[in-house]
Parts: C-alpha cells; sequence; structure tokens
C-alpha cells in the first residue's frame, strides 16, 4: 500500500472540493441553506489532511519495526519516529530532494525505500559512505581498512518466531561517533553466499565464502543490520541509492509490549 500516495490524493480531492465551494457554490447557496454532505465532510477533513500531509512528508514520519534485523536497538513492535529533513527536503511521493542539507553519516539509523522494491520501506545502519572500503569477513567488520572496535557485553537471547530461543551474544560497537550494540550468532556464518543477489555496481564486491569487500560507489550507501547473523543487507541486494532515501531514526515513541522503550533515543 502506497500511503504517501493515498494521502497525497485525498489531500487534492479535499482541496479541489474546498476551493470550488470557497470560490463558487458558497456565494450561491442562500443564507439559511444548508452545505450538502458532499461539501461538509471534504471541508471539516481537509485541514487535518493538510497538517498530516506536511508533518509526515517534511518534517516526522512515524514507523513501525516488522522485524527483529535491528535487535537489540530495535525490536519487533517499536513504534519510531523519522526526521525527514536531516538529509534534505524532498518531494512528496515522487522522494525527490529539492534542498540539499546534511548526508548519512556512518552509524546513522537510516530508514530507505528497498532498492528491490521501492514500496517497500527498510531500515539498517550505515556502515559505509560514498567512496568508503567495507569489509566484513569472519564476522568482523573493516572500514577503509581499519578494524571496528567491538566490546563483549554478554548473551544475549530473544523469540524469533516459528524458531523459539535465538542465542547470540552482544556487543558494543563503536562505528565513527556512534557506539551502540550489535548482536553476533556464532553458530551462524557471517556470510550467507547462496543468498547474494545480482545488484548495481555488483563490479564493486569481491565475495568469499567467509565475507566480502565492497567499494561504495558515489551517491550511495552500505547498510547492515545490527543482528549481523539475522539480516537481510547490504550483504545481499548491494548499496542504498541516495535517491531511495527517506529519513533518519530518532526516537522510539511507543512500544505496546514494553512501555519502559518508550522515549528512547535511537543510537
Amino acid at each position: 500500500m502506497n500511503f504517501p500516495l493515498i494521502l497525497f490524493s485525498l489531500l487534492v480531492i479535499t482541496g479541489v472540493i474546498w476551493a470550488v465551494d470557497y470560490f463558487i457554490l458558497r456565494h450561491k447557496r442562500k443564507t439559511d441553506e444548508e452545505e450538502p454532505w458532499w461539501i461538509e465532510y471534504p471541508k471539516s477533513f481537509f485541514p487535518i489532511i493538510l497538517i498530516v500531509f506536511c508533518l509526515r512528508s517534511f518534517v516526522i514520519e512515524p514507523f513501525k519495526i516488522p522485524s527483529g534485523s535491528m535487535i537489540p536497538t530495535l525490536i519487533v513492535g517499536d513504534f519510531i519516529l523519522v526526521n525527514k529533513y536531516t538529509y534534505g527536503i524532498r518531494l512528496p511521493v515522487i522522494n525527490k530532494k529539492v534542498i540539499e542539507m546534511n548526508s548519512p553519516k556512518m552509524g546513522d539509523v537510516l530508514v530507505f525505500r528497498y532498492p528491490e522494491d521501492p514500496s517497500i520501506d527498510y531500515i539498517k545502519r550505515v556502515v559505509g559512505v560514498p567512496g568508503d572500503i567495507v569489509t566484513y569477513h569472519n564476522k568482523q567488520l573493516l572500514i577503509n581498512d581499519e578494524l571496528v572496535r567491538l566490546e563483549y557485553v554478554g548473551d544475549y537471547k530473544y523469540v524469533e518466531p516459528g524458531m523459539g530461543y535465538i542465542y547470540s551474544e552482544e556487543y558494543a560497537e563503536f562505528l565513527g561517533e556512534i557506539n551502540h550494540s550489535i548482536l553476533v550468532n556464532q553458530e551462524v556464518g557471517g556470510l550467507q553466499y547462496s543468498s547474494v543477489r545480482a545488484f548495481p555496481y555488483r563490479e564493486n564486491c569481491k565475495y568469499s565464502r567467509t565475507g566480502f569487500t565492497c567499494t561504495v560507489p558515489p551517491d550511495h550507501y552500505f547498510t547492515l543490520g545490527d543482528n549481523r547473523d539475522s539480516s537481510s543487507d547490504s550483504r545481499y541486494w548491494g548499496f542504498v541509492p541516495e535517491e531511495n532515501i527517506v529519513g533518519k531514526a530518532f526516537m522510539i515513541w511507543w512500544n505496546f509490549a514494553d512501555f519502559g522503550r518508550i522515549g528512547q533515543n535511537i543510537q
């Protein structure tokens, strides 16, 4: 479902009815004549839809986390807020940038349109910006040949629907200016080679059975899930084009199962 397009269509329909009534129809009605329902209802909803459309398109957009690929940073059921302007102002629906601002930096939690199906929104962490060399072998991440520092935190377990408990190890990862947590499952290989697809700029990557090395092309980004061994990310479907960016996730605003997560900043 293309919700932005639906919202835009409702805005246009109610806006046109409001404008036609304001400039033409209301002058033709008698003083004591009531508005017909097909004018009254759209006129009532138009300002509400306009406010929601502007906020959602240019300021903040809510999202729900549907999968465990970003555990432990984000868990299934988290409702998050995404900053829509920090990476530039984009036209709604077509997502074309019209005002340049900041660019995603290493460590940011990025919401973007899935390159293989732009109707789906994905959320991952940026580990490579244009020009970076991203290497991941034997579950060790290197950026421009520098090993990313990890510190062991402890054991971590969570429930995977249909699979029961998954046991992993939690590490603090020091990526750029960001210190965040990741999960590593030592019972799973760091790369499922059979899942690697053909994607744009595939020639920028060299794969082996234990990992890969990729050079990030201009205007693209390389992303990984914090739940490293349970994430479909740039390892498999490639780079995130700049034009697919939606915004930066910055806060958890609701979780029905765990009220303690409400209001947490996303690191």
